[in-house]
């Protein structure tokens, strides 16, 4: 595992991660807590010292098994939550310092910490970005000591552009993969130039750059890969990355011929690998149902570069075809 610095923070983490947003149960199917706490365990021992979670991943349940495994490992971890889509009180109450600091010192409790290491907001309506009382709110808990830096999820390259107008944001954490290259052109440069941190998201696009789904795949009712793939619960960029499905399959197939050029590691670890070829990226956050996909993700970090030639006919694809299928704010 090979490590980078994120941002500003100076915090030397693992440059691939670990995801979360599975680990409470709720939206990729069921994930017993015995299996989710192995995943933790296995992922730390593969060298992933920085963990991604949120408030509602599971309505808490992610951050509590997080914090049982933090009780349990002498590993030094950095963890990263999110806040903003709690629904209790629900927007726009979930803006207000009172609210932000009762939803901090939850997570604070769940985990099991005194202090968040990174405490961010949690793709939340752009117009919160623009007014800016948020970020006052949260520099307000960093004076407090609840948390010891702040960074925001976003949805979009404009709302990643607002953010980046804050000199103290610490990180942004963004979609990014082969499907959705947009954000290599103008965000990611400004972000490295303000030394601004990258936490890659949806980085196998829900598992369709993984290139094992064949036509006609059926997922659980409760997975937001079945109950979200048009965008019907929430944006649809977190699911395959705003393609629809079928499509995304063709794309998928297509991308592998390319990616067959960089020898014969697994399709997954050498899209994980793509993201990590831009070293604005400072992790790659991929999630994980089983040890075998947490040892795949861990090892991406060994891997070689993907080369020039690759990156330009990724490029290519992405230009000719896929970009004009994303969906979604992007």
């Amino acid at each position: 595992m090979k490590y980078r610095t994120l941002g500003k923070t100076g915090a030397k983490i693992s440059e691939v991660g670990i995801g979360t947003w599975q680990l409470g149960g709720a939206d990729w199917g069921d994930v017993p807590e015995h299996d989710a706490l192995a995943i933790l365990r296995h992922s730390v021992e593969l060298g992933v010292n920085f963990i991604d979670t949120a408030d509602v991943y599971g309505s808490g349940r992610s951050e509590t098994l997080i914090g049982r495994f933090l009780k349990e490992t002498k590993h030094k971890l950095f963890v990263a939550t999110k806040l903003g889509r709690h629904g209790d009180p629900g927007w726009p109450a979930n803006f207000t310092l009172e609210t932000i600091r009762k939803h901090t010192q939850d997570s604070l409790q769940r985990l099991g910490v005194e202090s968040l290491f990174l405490q961010q907001l949690h793709c939340i309506p752009t117009e919160e970005y623009c007014k800016g009382e948020v970020f006052e709110h949260l520099r307000t808990l960093k004076r407090e000591g609840l948390i010891q830096n702040w960074g925001v999820s976003v949805e979009s390259v404009e709302e990643g552009l607002i953010c980046l107008k804050h000199a103290d944001c610490a990180t942004l954490q963004v979609i990014y993969n082969i499907f959705r290259q947009k954000l290599t052109d103008e965000l990611l440069p400004q972000a490295k130039a303000k030394q601004v941190g990258i936490l890659a998201r949806v980085p196998l696009a829900s598992g369709l750059l993984a290139g094992k789904f064949k036509p006609g795949h059926k997922f659980a009712e409760k997975d937001h890969r079945n109950y979200n793939r048009d965008g019907g619960a929430f944006n649809v960029g977190e699911t395959f990355a705003g393609v629809p499905f079928d499509k995304g399959l063709v794309f998928a197939e297509e991308i592998r011929k390319i990616l067959d050029a960089a020898g014969a590691a697994p399709m997954p670890q050498k899209a994980l690998r793509w993201v990590l070829d831009h070293d604005e990226v400072s992790t790659v956050i991929p999630g994980a149902t089983k040890l075998g996909q947490a040892e795949s993700n861990a090892r991406a970090s060994d891997l070689p570069p993907l080369g020039k030639d690759i990156h330009q006919k990724l490029r290519q694809l992405y230009l000719k075809e896929i970009a004009a299928a994303i969906r979604g704010k992007y």
